[in-house]
């Protein structure tokens, strides 16, 4: 089980990718939340000479395949073959109430969006003619001009992040790798996820030692009573808050509490001013102790091997709180 960390946004983000390097991760990645995830990894790049620098993830459906296509291409050069593109969907409601743009069958524009991708990077690489007419986005222009400078590296590797059996299905058919969710949790992995990616990388005729799967794990941890108490604390939030997405109810009333799942959506909506406060309250200690991994610093990395080993083969670790950065990629080397 390889170790990855996460890569922040901001000016340092370079020296940050060499220390991580040094420290010995496999990787580090970047996430879309409050933030470009492209233009640390750019800063990375030239600070680093062996680790991974990737996306983890981007929102896919935020971009047209072509934007896209580009700084996958542009990153790729700059890392040195180096760059996994991780990749999400997000829900309905960002993608079309934030970004502004379009979302329906998200499984089939997914599907298409990868081919269309792959279809650009075809005619860069091959000299080809641009051809790509799907059922959501075409592609059939690519003048000399905007040809970019070819590179000497395949094409990066297309990680999906997924939860839902369609979502999953399709990254065994058409991607290089699975993202699980955060939520997914231990047992949900074990018993739903990965029985699911065995039976569709065999009925797509797919090698399974060729497909990578990875992804975070939540976890609280802290020095003393009070650090511990505050990370335990973000961490019933994290969880109340994914608990919340009707997407990842599945996870939720797989263990039985389907119930939970549709009141803290409620909640969600409620437009009440205390709504967060009042769906953290709601996570009873079963919850938070089974989606995420709560232990002292010294006893953390062993409960997370525990947990994930032969279900993840590359782990991060994800706190919602602020313990001390430090003190978490202590606790990432010894796994």
């Amino acid at each position: 089980m390889l170790v990855e960390t996460r890569l922040g946004f901001g000016p340092d983000a370079g020296e940050r990718a060499a220390r991580q390097e040094a420290a010995g991760y496999a990787g580090t990645f970047t996430r879309e939340t409050d933030t470009d995830p492209f233009l640390p990894l750019a800063l990375a790049a030239g600070g680093t000479e062996r680790i991974e620098l990737g996306t983890a993830v981007a929102i896919a459906f935020a971009r047209s395949p072509m934007t896209l296509a580009y700084t996958a291409h542009n990153l790729q050069t700059l890392t040195g073959g180096r760059f996994v593109l991780g990749l999400g969907t997000q829900v309905r409601g960002h993608i079309v109430r934030r970004f502004s743009m379009g979302w329906d069958a998200p499984v089939a524009r997914m599907r298409d969006y990868l081919d269309a991708l792959r279809a650009i990077w075809a005619a860069w690489r091959e000299g080809t003619p641009l051809k790509h007419e799907g059922a959501f986005y075409t592609h059939t222009l690519m003048t000399p001009a905007f040809t970019p400078p070819p590179h000497s590296y395949s094409d990066p590797p297309v990680l999906l992040a997924a939860v839902g059996p369609a979502m999953t299905d399709l990254a065994c058919e058409r991607a290089d790798g699975l993202l699980v969710h955060p939520f997914s949790g231990h047992a949900y992995l074990r018993e739903v996820t990965r029985p699911r990616v065995g039976e569709a990388l065999a009925r797509h005729g797919r090698d399974a030692g060729c497909f990578r799967v990875g992804g975070s794990v939540l976890v609280a941890t802290g020095r003393d009573e009070e650090e511990t108490a505050a990370s335990v604390a973000a961490l019933r939030a994290r969880v109340a808050f994914y608990g919340s997405t009707p997407a990842y109810r599945p996870v939720l009333a797989h263990h039985g509490w389907g119930d939970l799942a549709d009141r803290l959506h409620g909640l969600s909506k409620s437009g009440r001013p205390d709504r967060w406060q009042a769906m953290a309250d709601l996570m009873p200690d079963e919850v938070v102790h089974t989606i995420g991994v709560v232990a002292d610093p010294d006893d953390l990395a062993a409960r997370v091997a525990d947990r994930y080993r032969g279900l993840l083969d590359r782990v991060s670790l994800n706190h919602p709180g602020k313990v001390p950065p430090e003190l978490l990629d202590t606790v990432s080397t010894r796994l």
